[in-house]
C-alpha cells in the first residue's frame, strides 16, 4: 500500500514558513524552552552548516515575537511542546542578523559593512525605525536597538547567524582577515554596551575567534557547544528520526523491498555519528537526511556535496598533516575557543565544520578524541584529501578510480588489485611510511572515496578483519601482511574463518591475502580464492 507523500522543508529555514504551509517539523521546541528560560541571557552555538542553525535561531525569533499561533496546531500539523509550556507570549523587538553571505574575501571591510546595512536596514523597517545611512554600521546598530526598545516598549532580542563567516572565508588571507576582524570587534562591542536595552542574545556560528569582541569582553556569554544538555539541540537524534519521518521509511522500504532493520543500520552507518559533547549522544545532519528521503532514499555525499572545504585543505597542507594518520585526534576542551588567525588549531576546526567529530571523552586526561563522523564524510573528504594531499594527477587517477571500481563490480581480483598498485605508485614516496596501517589507511580511503562500504578492523566471534568490503553481489575479506607473505595472510583468513558470517549472505566472498613491500611501497604479492 503507498504511503502518502508529505512536505519535506528542503533547504527552508525559516520557522514561520515550515508550520503555515505544513512542513514536516521535528519538534525541538522543548530545548528553547529550556534556553530561554534558564539562567543567563547570552548564548553561543557552534554546529557545523546546514545543521538547523539558521532555523533554530527562526524558533527564537517566533518565541520572542509572541507568535503564539505558529506552536499551536496550524495547516494539519499537531500543536508543539512550547505551546504546552509556561511562557509569558510577550512581543519583543527582535533583531536578526544573518551573516552569511557577502563577498568578504574580495571586497574586505567594504563587503562586511554593506551586509550589515543591509541586515540592519531591513530590521529597522520591521519597527519603523529610521536609520542614518551615513552612519558606521555600530552606530546604526545602537540606534536600532534603542528606538527598536521604545517603540514596543520591551528589551530587545538580537540573534545573529553565523556571527563568523566573515572570518571563517577568509582565513587564507590574513591582512583582509585582521581588517574584518577589527570591524567585527567594534560592531558586537554594542552587545556589551547595551547590555541593559537586551532581553536575550543567541549568535551561531564555526568558532569562537578568542579576539572578536563578544568573546574577549562580553564575558556573561555562555558558549553552549559542548554542553551535554543540548547536544542534540541542532541535528536528529536515532529515535527523533524513527518518530517523526516514520511515512518516509516506510515508502523507501516499499519502493526499494529492503529489509528495516538492515535499511536503519545503513542511515546509521552512512549519516549518523555527529557528537557534540561528552555525553555519547549523536545525531543526524537534517540537510542530509531530508536529500536523501526527496531521492527515494539515494545514499550520497548529500551534505558533502554543497560545500568544498578548500580553506581546510589549504590548512591540512600547510600544517603538513599526512592524510593517513588524520583521524584518532587528541584535543582538549580549550582548543575548541583557541581561534586565532595566527595561531589555527586545526584538529577542532575540523570538528566544529563537521569533517570530524567527538568520538570519545577520557575523564582522567579530559581529552576528546576526534574521527570522520559516518561514512558519508569520511568516504568524501577521504577523497578530496587523497587528490590535493597525496598529489595524484587527477587524469591518471580517474583512469585508476574507474579500474578499480570495474573490477570490484565485476568480482576481477587481479584487475582489482593490479589498479591498486598502480594507484599506490604515483604518491609520493615520502607520504607513505613503512607501517601495515598506512597501506591499510590508504586502501580504505580509496574504497570509501569511491563510495564503497569498506570497514577495518571489523570485529568477529573469532577475531579481527583487517578490511572487508561490500558491493551489491560481492564481499571481499582482505588480511594483509607486511614484508610477509600473501600466502599466510590467506591462511589466517582461513584458520579463523573470517569469510563465514557472510555464507549465507547470497554473494560471493573472495577470501584475499595481501602481501605490502615496504621498500618498494606498494604491493608486492597477492593470492585470492573464492569461499567455498
Amino acid at each position: 500500500m503507498a504511503t502518502t507523500k508529505r512536505l519535506l522543508p528542503m533547504g527552508i529555514q525559516d520557522f514561520p514558513d515550515i508550520r503555515e504551509r505544513g512542513f514536516v517539523y521535528a519538534d525541538k521546541t522543548a530545548r528553547a524552552y529550556e534556553l530561554v528560560t534558564g539562567s543567563g541571557k547570552a548564548f553561543f552555538l557552534s554546529r557545523p552548516r546546514r545543521f538547523g542553525k539558521s532555523l533554530l535561531c527562526s524558533t527564537l525569533g517566533a518565541i520572542f515575537d509572541g507568535r503564539r499561533e505558529l506552536f499551536g496546531e496550524i495547516a494539519g500539523m499537531p500543536a508543539l511542546a512550547f505551546n504546552t509550556l509556561d511562557w509569558e507570549w510577550k512581543r519583543h523587538p527582535v533583531i536578526r542578523l544573518d551573516l552569511n553571505y557577502g563577498e568578504y574575501a574580495k571586497y574586505g571591510t567594504e563587503g562586511l559593512y554593506g551586509t550589515l546595512r543591509d541586515e540592519l536596514r531591513r530590521e529597522s523597517k520591521k519597527y519603523g525605525v529610521k536609520l542614518d545611512r551615513a552612519a558606521a554600521p555600530a552606530s546604526q546598530f545602537k540606534d536600532l536597538i534603542e528606538e527598536a526598545c521604545e517603540k514596543i516598549g520591551e528589551k530587545a532580542v538580537v540573534l545573529i547567524d553565523e556571527y563568523d563567516c566573515p572570518l571563517t572565508s577568509t582565513l587564507n588571507k590574513r591582512d583582509v582577515h585582521i581588517e574584518l576582524r577589527n570591524a567585527l570587534k567594534a560592531f558586537y562591542g554594542v552587545l556589551k554596551s547595551y547590555d541593559s536595552y537586551l532581553r536575550f542574545i543567541f549568535l551561531t556560528g564555526v568558532s569562537k575567534f578568542s579576539q572578536v569582541s563578544i568573546f574577549s569582553e562580553l564575558n556573561q556569554i555562555t558558549d553552549l557547544t559542548l554542553d551535554p544538555r543540548y547536544a542534540d539541540i541542532c541535528g536528529l537524534t536515532q529515535e527523533e528520526l524513527e518518530l517523526n519521518f516514520g511515512p518516509e521509511i516506510e515508502s523507501v522500504l516499499e519502493k526499494n523491498g529492503c529489509n528495516r532493520e538492515e535499511y536503519l543500520d545503513d542511515m546509521r552507518r552512512f549519516y549518523n555519528g555527529y557528537r557534540f559533547s561528552k555525553a555519547p549522544i549523536t545525531v543526524y545532519n537534517p540537510f542530509g537526511l531530508l536529500k536523501h528521503f526527496y531521492r527515494g532514499g539515494e545514499f550520497s555525499e548529500h551534505w558533502y556535496e554543497t560545500a568544498t572545504p578548500t580553506f581546510l585543505v589549504d590548512l591540512i597542507e600547510k600544517h603538513k598533516v599526512n592524510v593517513l594518520e588524520l583521524g584518532d585526534l587528541k584535543v582538549k576542551a580549550a582548543d575548541f575557543g583557541k581561534y586565532d588567525i595566527d595561531n589555527m588549531a586545526l584538529a577542532p576546526l575540523l570538528c566544529q565544520t563537521g569533517y570530524m567529530t567527538i568520538t570519545g571523552y577520557d575523564e582522567k586526561t579530559q581529552r576528546f578524541t576526534l574521527d570522520y563522523p559516518n561514512e558519508e564524510v569520511r568516504a568524501a573528504f577521504a577523497g578530496t584529501l587523497v587528490k590535493h594531499g597525496l598529489k595524484v594527477p587527477p587524469d591518471k587517477g580517474d583512469a585508476l578510480y574507474n579500474q578499480l571500481i570495474d573490477a570490484l563490480y565485476a568480482g576481477d581480483v587481479d584487475a582489482m588489485i593490479n589498479a591498486i598498485k598502480l594507484f599506490l605508485a604515483e604518491i609520493p614516496y615520502d607520504l607513505i611510511l613503512e607501517k601495515e596501517v598506512h597501506f591499510q589507511a590508504l586502501l580504505r580511503m580509496m574504497f570509501r572515496m569511491l563510495g564503497f562500504t569498506c570497514r577495518t578492523e571489523e570485529r568477529i566471534a573469532t577475531g579481527r578483519i583487517d578490511m572487508l568490503v561490500k558491493t551489491d553481489d560481492f564481499i571481499y575479506c582482505f588480511e594483509f601482511k607486511l614484508d610477509g607473505s600473501a600466502e599466510a595472510a590467506l591462511a589466517q583468513i582461513n584458520n579463523k574463518e573470517y569469510a563465514v558470517p557472510w555464507a549465507a549472505s547470497g554473494k560471493k566472498v573472495f577470501k584475499v591475502g595481501v602481501s605490502f613491500d615496504s621498500k618498494k611501497r606498494n604491493i608486492g604479492n597477492w593470492v585470492s580464492v573464492v569461499n567455498s
